[in-house]
C-alpha cells in the first residue's frame, strides 16, 4: 500500500466521477457481451471478458481500457511510475472484476428480489467507496492491494469534454430559438 513515504511523483488526480464513468463504460460493455449467453454461462463470460478488457487490453494499450481511453486516464504502478505488469493488473482486476460480476448478477435479479440485489451490489459500492476516503492518492481497495494509481493523460478520446461541448452548443441553440 502507498504511504506518504513511498516515492511518488505527483500526477493530476482523476475526479471520482470520471473514474466512475470509465468503470461504467467498461462494465456495460462487458455486461452487454455476456448477456448474449445463458444464465449459467453469463458470470463466466463476464469474468473472462472483464479480464480481457481490463488486463490484457490495458497491458497492450499503454495502461488504458476502453473506458479509460474514452475519458483520458490510465493506470500506472505507483512505485515505478510505469504501466503495471500482468500480475499486478490481474490482481487489481480480479478484485474489482469479482465485485463487478456480483453486481451484474444482482442487477440481473433486478427488483424481483430487492434484498438479494442490494447484497450483491454492496461489495462493489464498498470497494469503490474507499477511493473517496483516500485523500492523497484516490485509491480504491483494488488499487491499494495492487499498488496502482489512476492518472490523467493526454492520450484518449476526451468523451466527457466532447459531450460537455455538445451540451453547451445545444443549450445555446435552444436559447437562440426562444428569442
Amino acid at each position: 500500500m502507498l504511504t506518504e513515504k513511498t516515492p511518488y511523483r505527483r500526477y493530476p488526480k482523476v475526479p471520482i466521477e470520471r473514474r466512475a464513468a470509465a468503470f461504467l463504460i467498461d462494465f456495460v460493455t462487458v455486461w452487454l457481451v455476456s448477456s448474449f449467453f445463458g444464465v449459467a454461462l453469463q458470470w463466466l463470460v463476464f469474468l473472462i471478458g472483464w479480464l480481457a478488457l481490463r488486463v490484457i487490453a490495458v497491458e497492450k494499450n499503454k495502461g488504458q481500457s476502453l473506458g479509460s481511453y474514452a475519458l483520458d486516464m490510465k493506470v500506472i504502478d505507483a512505485r515505478f511510475n510505469k504501466i503495471p505488469g500482468l500480475l499486478a493488473l490481474a490482481k487489481r482486476e480480479g478484485i474489482i472484476g469479482f465485485a463487478a460480476m456480483l453486481a451484474m448478477l444482482g442487477l440481473n435479479i433486478n427488483f424481483g428480489n430487492g434484498l438479494s440485489m442490494l447484497l450483491l451490489v454492496t461489495p462493489l459500492v464498498v470497494e469503490c467507496a474507499t477511493a473517496l476516503g483516500d485523500e492523497p492518492f484516490n485509491q480504491a481497495f483494488h488499487d491499494k492491494i495492487a499498488e496502482t494509481i489512476v492518472i490523467q493523460t493526454r492520450r484518449g478520446f476526451s468523451l466527457d469534454l466532447r459531450l460537455k461541448k455538445l451540451y453547451l452548443e445545444l443549450k445555446r441553440s435552444m436559447q437562440n430559438m426562444r428569442k
